[in-house]
């Protein structure tokens, strides 16, 4: 596990394999990383704008509970990020296939589901207001 994170951060470990790509093929793949960061960073932001600013739920502790999901899931976006990148990075520079991921759909689904679980939170609230 050690070694898999040491590849995360240390470039010179990353420079040793294969050979210097393009750098335009690098750029591309650490604008794509910069886009997950974004993403986990707005996964994160949208946990404490939900503490912050949402009205308390009839559910109780619901609205800590998604500030939590989100707060943990934008983290695992940022992770994610780091590690397609060095894989992605050592494939280009190996001449290999790029690593395939499930990861952006699984993401997807899981926004799209928590979605629809906070509609269903809101449409109760209006709902027990009346």
């Amino acid at each position: 596990m050690f070694g898999a994170i040491r590849q995360w951060f240390d470039p010179a470990e990353l420079r040793n394999v294969g050979t210097t790509p393009d750098y335009r093929f690098s750029l591309a793949n650490e604008r794509t990383f910069l886009a997950w960061l974004r993403t986990g960073l707005a996964l994160i932001a949208g946990g404490l704008a939900v503490v912050q600013f949402l009205p308390p739920m009839p559910v109780r502790h619901l609205r800590e509970a998604i500030a939590v999901a989100l707060l943990l899931l934008g983290g695992a976006v940022a992770v994610r990020a780091v590690d397609h990148w060095a894989r992605t990075e050592r494939a280009i520079r190996l001449g290999r296939e790029l690593p395939a991921s499930r990861f952006p759909a699984v993401l997807a689904l899981t926004v799209g589901l928590g979605a629809l679980l906070l509609t269903g939170a809101v449409l109760l609230g209006a709902i027990g207001d009346r």
